[in-house]
C-alpha cells in the first residue's frame, strides 16, 4: 500500500535551516504531483509547496524565496529545504500525493504522518 514517511523535522532558532524528506513507497512515485502541507498550532492546514510530475513548482507566498521543494523520482523521495526559518513556520509538516491534471497513474491522495518543525526566537 501507499506509504509516505516524513523525516528531518526538529527544533531550530529563527533564521536557521532544516531539510525535510518524505520517503514514498507502494506506488509509482513519478506518477503523482507531490505536496507539502503544514498545520500550525490552532491553525488550519495550509498548502506550503507542490511539485508536479514535470517538476513545475508552486510556493505559498509565505514561504516563497525561503523554501525549495524538490523530488528524486529514482529514489522516490520528496524534499523541502527550508531556509531563513521564522517562528510562524512552526507547524507539523505533512507530505502528500495529489492526482492533478494528467496524473492518470497516480493512485489518489495519501498523507504521511507528519513531522514537527519548531522555530524559536
Amino acid at each position: 500500500q501507499v506509504q509516505l514517511v516524513e523525516s528531518g523535522g526538529g527544533s531550530v532558532q529563527a533564521g536557521g535551516s532544516l531539510k525535510l524528506s518524505c520517503a514514498a513507497s507502494g506506488y509509482i512515485f513519478g506518477s503523482c504531483t507531490m505536496v507539502w502541507y503544514r498545520q500550525g498550532p490552532a491553525k488550519e492546514r495550509e498548502l506550503v509547496s507542490s511539485i508536479s510530475r514535470s517538476a513545475t513548482t508552486y510556493y505559498a507566498d509565505s514561504v516563497k524565496g525561503r523554501f525549495t521543494i524538490s523530488r528524486d523520482n529514482g529514489k522516490s523521495t520528496l524534499s523541502l529545504q527550508m531556509n531563513s526559518l521564522k517562528t510562524e513556520d512552526t507547524a507539523v509538516y505533512y507530505c502528500a500525493t495529489r492526482r492533478s491534471g494528467a496524473d492518470y497513474l497516480c493512485p489518489g491522495t495519501y498523507w504521511g504522518q507528519g513531522t514537527q518543525v519548531t522555530v524559536s526566537s
